[in-house]
């Protein structure tokens, strides 16, 4: 997807959750490119073959493990970074996008997925952001806080307030390692959202948290797209540009959820 007007346009990666290719997030990721980006949305689950758009409030409100257990098995971390170098590739092919670095964004099970590629393709990838992210700092070989060192942009973690798959304990373990690592990051905690605010079709959607995260992430100029290596329509302003690591700590006695939506990623 691409504004409107002549290109070319600085590109974006958008990594969905869990539930994949629907309604919500194309029409994210048209609010995305109205931004004055050339937005790719993959299907991540493309190996599970040909499925019909997922309904989560219906997942929820039902059998959510039949649901979704066909996109847990589809692909993981590792195949969706494998993934992302024939992504990045057809982008640069397009003829929309513009030279420079790309910025990736990941929601739920995408958040991960986002850092991973951010610490995959280093000279690819100029920012990274992750919205409600789960298990981001596990023992996993594949969980992204490993792969911290190894990214050169900015990186963005808005996590919610209520999220068992993303406590306190792990928040401070991810947070360890992106000071050791030296990252140029945000983390900053949304108050009373739950897991998956973001999504339009989900449950607990939380419309003020939403418009706080579409002004507050690394693609919409709180993180400096400059430094980052892109470049939009518009220049941040001056006090919103990081040029040190800047974080927002999750205090300890932030309360798991219960609502439907609180799911642990793979």
């Amino acid at each position: 997807m691409t504004p409107d007007g002549d290109g070319p346009w600085p590109g974006v990666i958008i990594y969905s959750d869990i539930f994949g290719m629907r309604p919500a997030a194309i029409e994210f990721a048209g609010k995305m490119a109205s931004f004055g980006y050339a937005v790719l949305l993959p299907d991540l689950f493309y190996r599970r073959g040909p499925y019909a758009p997922l309904n989560p409030k219906d997942a929820f409100s039902g059998d959510f493990a039949s649901v979704i257990g066909p996109m847990r098995t589809a692909t993981d971390r590792t195949r969706a970074a494998e993934d992302t170098r024939f992504f990045i590739d057809a982008m640069r092919a397009s003829g929309v996008v513009a030279p420079g670095k790309i910025g990736a964004t990941g929601y739920c099970f995408g958040g991960g997925i986002a850092i991973v590629v951010a610490g995959t393709y280093p000279d690819e990838i100029g920012a990274a952001g992750s919205f409600h992210g789960g298990t981001l700092a596990t023992d996993d070989d594949n969980s992204p806080h490993l792969f911290l060192p190894k990214i050169e942009g900015e990186v963005y973690v808005g996590v919610a307030e209520n999220d068992k798959s993303y406590p306190p304990e792990m928040a401070e373990r991810f947070l360890a390692a992106a000071d050791a690592a030296s990252t140029t990051y945000r983390h900053e905690l949304y108050e009373g959202a739950a897991h998956g605010w973001t999504q339009t079709d989900f449950p607990i959607y939380d419309g003020q948290a939403d418009d706080r995260h579409r002004i507050s992430g690394p693609l919409a100029h709180e993180i400096d797209h400059r430094s980052a290596g892109l470049r939009s329509r518009s220049d941040a302003p001056a006090d919103a540009v990081r040029e040190r690591p800047v974080a927002r700590r999750i205090g300890r006695d932030a309360d798991g959820c219960e609502k439907p939506g609180d799911f642990a990623q793979p």
